[in-house]
């Protein structure tokens, strides 16, 4: 057990190390809260970067990326209507796609085609607002070709990475947003979020 000093003398020895403390807790705490909004930042800006290349992609039928140096390019864009949210998907899911947008994972289906169209996302930026989509919204996505689809959520869930039950060619044509739970975890888990929806009748 260590002894609190009792005199003045003893304070002022201690003094200099409290301060000390407090100011690399600050310094801690300023760094991480700059890494937040770079984080958020950089995801903004992407995202208009990636407006622009998918425009283009639309407009063109090329693939164009975003920036000069990107190993990624756009591939879709989904939207839910009710919350006023879009984003555009990049092809891949690695962790430097993600880090700019969602991402189309491989050997999943295109969009409105059979199988399942799987999109992941960040929980603290591109899919945060999965925490608010709820059964029966509306999800629309277009894709590389232009062509928009109308898909249904059916079902949310809370599952481990490696028991998602995700069947890439399920019967049927359905789409899964899947991002990390929990939304308010600053650190990684096995459990992820999914959102799964299906293609309305006549798309």
């Amino acid at each position: 057990m260590i002894a609190m000093p009792e005199t003045s003398k003893g304070w002022a020895v201690l003094r200099p190390a409290l301060r000390l403390i407090t100011m690399m807790a600050a310094l801690t705490g300023f760094m991480l809260f700059g890494q937040g909004i770079w984080v958020h930042a950089k995801a903004e800006l992407a995202q208009i970067l990636l407006e622009r290349a998918f425009a283009e992609t639309l407009a063109t039928g090329k693939t164009v990326k975003p920036w000069s140096w990107a190993d990624t390019w756009p591939v879709a864009r989904i939207e839910v209507p009710r919350l006023a949210e879009s984003a555009i998907v990049l092809h891949g899911a690695s962790g430097q796609a993600l880090a700019f947008g969602p991402g189309h994972l491989e050997r999943s289906a295109e969009p409105g085609g059979d199988g399942t169209t799987v999109y992941a996302a960040h929980r603290d930026t591109h899919f945060a607002f999965l925490k608010n989509v709820g059964i029966g919204d509306d999800i629309m996505v277009t894709g590389k070709d232009a062509q928009a689809f109308h898909y249904r959520v059916t079902e949310t869930a809370i599952v481990r990475w490696d028991q998602s039950g995700v069947d890439a060619e399920a019967l049927g044509k359905n789409l899964v947003l899947a991002t990390c739970w929990p939304f308010d975890s600053i650190t990684s888990g096995p459990m992820r979020y999914l959102v799964k929806a299906t293609l309305v009748p006549g798309n």
